[in-house]
């Protein structure tokens, strides 16, 4: 995932699932492991963008992965400071340096995180301000469109799955009837993870309209 990837941006996930699909393509040592291989991948990035959406509690993954420049290079926050979350609307951010306190600062100002940082002394404290009806509404429209995403990225999957079992029925390598057992299988395994997709949507969504 792109750690500059901010908090509520649209539009960069199917890139990011067509990479996840792209370096899970080794994965043929076993169809059937392969594939959960990708799913699993699917899952555990739909997992990451749906955790950047605010829902108005502190967690550190709302600004862990911000990039801050450390001494010429660009490094993510989690790298260079001790992030807690104190209150249940309040994080608080301590450099291990402080002469990080200026480029977090600006990391953060430059960001879409929605927060203004509280210089204190050796730390930068963030208020979480409450969501109102209408963000929460937009959230759990943008977390519909990760599902939506990660569905579409299963059912990629699936039809390579589905194209490489007919191949291997054409070439000989298997029976039909083995072949329809195979189909009935994968098909299987896409339920499961569709489901998963949708209890994790679901999940969100509590969280999100919770107040």
């Amino acid at each position: 995932m792109n750690p500059t990837h901010t908090i509520d941006m649209v539009g960069e996930n199917d890139y990011k699932l067509i990479q996840v699909l792209r370096e899970s393509k080794g994965f043929r040592i076993e169809p059937m492991c392969g594939m959960k291989e990708k799913f699993e991948k699917i899952i555990q990035h739909l997992h990451g963008v749906l955790a950047e959406l605010r829902t108005g509690r502190a967690s550190p993954v709302l600004v862990e992965n911000l990039q801050v420049e450390s001494y010429g290079a660009m490094m993510p926050l989690k790298s260079v400071a001790a992030i807690s979350t104190p209150e249940a609307r309040q994080i608080v951010i301590k450099p291990w340096d402080k002469g990080m306190m200026i480029p977090i600062q600006k990391a953060i100002q430059s960001s879409n995180v929605g927060m203004n940082p509280i210089v204190d002394q050796d730390s930068i404290r963030l208020a979480i301000p409450p969501l109102t009806e209408e963000r929460r509404k937009e959230l759990v429209k943008t977390a519909k469109q990760r599902m939506e995403e990660a569905r579409i990225a299963i059912r990629r999957v699936r039809e390579d799955e589905m194209k490489d079992i007919e191949h291997k029925e054409k070439d000989g390598e298997i029976s039909e009837t083995e072949k329809f057992k195979q189909r009935d299988a994968v098909q299987k395994v896409v339920d499961e993870y569709n489901k998963k997709v949708d209890d994790i949507g679901r999940e969100k969504e509590k969280e999100i309209m919770t107040i």
